[in-house]
């Protein structure tokens, strides 16, 4: 990826965040913005949203953000001045619900077994 792509990727993940923060509310749930992906074309860009919260909400948040996208944009592009602005399509991301599963597993695991220590010897040295 070029560094022009991954500073408007940062710089648009930056925004957002400001954004949904600033004139949307979701209740019950914290809404973390994990990674923007813009195409190299800078016509789309994916928004990788992490949901903390109601497991049952999940759906339903990312329905609310893809409906209001056009307003969202909106607002973004106010802030972001680009040739070209994507269009955003936010997605749910649970990488962190993965990796809170795969550390619960770990410290479930049984310690590992003592090392086992070597036979003593008696030999004496001249």
């Amino acid at each position: 990826m070029s560094q022009r792509l991954d500073r408007v990727n940062e710089l648009m993940k930056r925004e957002l965040s400001s954004v949904l923060e600033r004139y949307y509310r979701f209740d019950g749930v914290v809404l973390t913005i994990h990674d923007v992906v813009t195409a190299p074309d800078l016509r789309q860009a994916s928004v990788w949203v992490g949901i903390l919260g109601r497991a049952a909400d999940e759906e339903g948040v990312i329905e609310k953000l893809n409906r209001e996208k056009g307003a969202i944009q909106r607002e973004l592009y106010k802030r972001v001045k680009l040739k070209h602005s994507p269009q955003l399509l936010f997605r749910l991301d649970k990488t962190v619900e993965r990796a809170v599963s795969l550390i619960n597993t770990l410290d479930s695991l049984p310690p590992p077994l003592p090392d086992e220590e070597p036979p003593a010897t008696d030999a004496k040295a001249d």
